[in-house]
């Protein structure tokens, strides 16, 4: 028999890096999950951005279960029929003629920063200046850390790799200030995430396209958590007038199996050979296998929309939560995915929202220490965002009356 577990156990035996809540999930389904003792939540943090599909979905199923009895893995001195067909999906729904198979958006964002120094490099030695935006958020490997524009994740490290350059984002004067010859990518993500949620001007993403254009350098877009129908639209450029070399993208393509991918195109994929970057479990047949029946249901005309619906109506709905409790002094959104900044009654307070907001039965996120964060299912019933939306009023009710 299994022994029991509790949340003690984390602290005994895991690495110190996470602070999890107090409760231990055991079961989801849809936008539900439930705890060891029974007690249901609402989902509106989707494990960041992760379960695009919510909890269970009988397709996903469906697709982890047929290819488990066929094949799991066989390294990449071969290839898989999944990895294949999604490869070829994602092209033909996409900018990108190449892609490159990985397990998170680090390593997609690493491959892709590699890449572009490579390339780079290939034209001028000297080509290897980097430019990134304060308040951005890259990934967790020692390069995408540094390339972030957050010291307070890259610090007590030593040193950081020299090359990058850090402005700040929607600033288009900066970045006709450093964007130059040496310039051989510049990466951003059209929706800052892990800074707020705040969306990249039009005006700002048409700069960096003409400018590294001028230049001979690599437009990364990271789409890690604005992709995948996130925003109402397959991936979140094309809600711009702008397209990149490089996107990037993870969390809600394999809708809770861990995948991540680096599209790009051929001029500037070819830059990499035979044994210039690799991931032993890039490309697996089982999250290809996954990701592909969650591509297949969230590249649905009909979702889409549906997303772009439900969202106006959900950021109606906290805005109106907001006004009646003086909880939020704004509510920024891209699709179904929202940021609520706080007000002067919650200034700094992002984390006991989150905390009584699982007390009372929603799970939620926050983006540094004054905005809650939600990103829900995009399939999220209307009861279940209901009742969701109700928990959450509750929350704020408890605050601050």
């Amino acid at each position: 028999m299994t022994p029991a577990v509790q949340r003690a156990d984390f602290d005994r035996y895991m690495l110190p890096v996470f602070n999890p809540l107090e409760m231990i999930l055991v079961r989801g389904e849809g936008s539900r999950l439930w705890d060891q003792q029974g007690r249901d939540y609402i989902d509106f943090g989707a494990g960041v951005a992760v379960t695009s599909l919510g909890h269970g979905h009988p397709a996903l199923i469906e697709a982890l279960q047929h290819q488990a009895a066929k094949l799991w893995h066989v390294s990449n001195y071969f290839t898989n029929e999944p990895a294949l067909r999604l490869a070829k999906k994602l092209c033909d729904s996409t900018f990108a003629e190449q892609v490159f198979f990985c397990n998170s958006g680090a390593e997609a964002n690493e491959a892709a920063l590699k890449l572009a120094r490579k390339r780079g490099v290939d034209k001028h030695p000297e080509k290897i200046e980097i430019v990134a935006f304060n308040g951005s958020f890259h990934g967790r490997t020692f390069f995408t850390v540094s390339v972030g524009g957050q010291p307070k994740y890259s610090s007590g490290m030593g040193p950081n790799p020299p090359g990058i350059v850090h402005v700040d984002f929607n600033d288009i004067e900066a970045v006709k200030r450093v964007i130059g010859p040496r310039t051989c990518a510049v990466i951003v993500e059209t929706v800052i995430g892990e800074g707020g949620i705040l969306p990249a001007t039009p005006e700002f993403l048409q700069t960096l396209r003409e400018l590294t254009t001028v230049h001979d350098a690599v437009l990364i877009f990271d789409e890690i958590q604005s992709g995948n129908g996130r925003t109402g639209a397959l991936y979140d450029y094309m809600n711009t007038a702008v397209v990149p070399d490089i996107l990037t993208t993870a969390k809600g393509l394999g809708g809770g199996f861990p995948i991540g991918v680096m599209l790009t195109t051929a001029e500037v994929g070819n830059h990499f050979k035979p044994g210039s970057h690799g991931s032993t479990f890039g490309g697996n047949p089982l999250a290809c296998a996954v990701a592909e029946a969650a591509f297949d249901i969230i590249n649905e005309p009909a979702l889409l929309a549906n997303v772009r619906v439900k969202a106006a109506r959900a950021a109606m709905a906290l805005r109106a939560i907001g006004e009646r409790h003086g909880c939020f002094s704004e509510v920024r959104h891209a699709g179904l995915w929202f940021g609520c900044e706080l007000s002067s009654a919650l200034v700094n307070r992002a984390g006991d929202v989150v905390s009584k907001g699982a007390a009372n039965g929603v799970l939620m996120l926050q983006a540094g220490p004054n905005v809650l964060r939600i990103a829900t299912s995009l399939i999220i019933s209307d009861t279940e965002l209901d009742e969701g939306l109700r928990r959450l009023e509750k929350t704020c009710a408890d605050l601050v009356g």
